[in-house]
């Protein structure tokens, strides 16, 4: 499952909100990712470097779910 079905956000190509908002810079490549891609909208606002929003990346419930693609160790 991708971030932007897990998330129902719209801003996938075609999606309700793509229009209003863009479309994701995680779509189509990165929806299992997505907290690597810079320019992801969370919480209403546009986020910058995995750096900069890893914050808010590691409460997030696809980012916790076992959908998320977690580099192997």
């Amino acid at each position: 499952m991708n971030c932007w079905e897990f998330k129902k956000c719209g801003r996938q190509a075609g999606g309700i909100k793509a229009k209003e908002l863009g479309v994701c810079p995680a779509y189509p490549d990165n929806g299992k990712g997505c907290a690597r891609v810079a320019g992801t909208l969370c919480g209403g606002k546009v986020q910058g470097s995995f750096a900069a929003k890893f914050v808010s990346c590691k409460d997030c419930d696809f980012y916790k779910s076992d959908h998320y693609d977690r580099p192997k160790r």
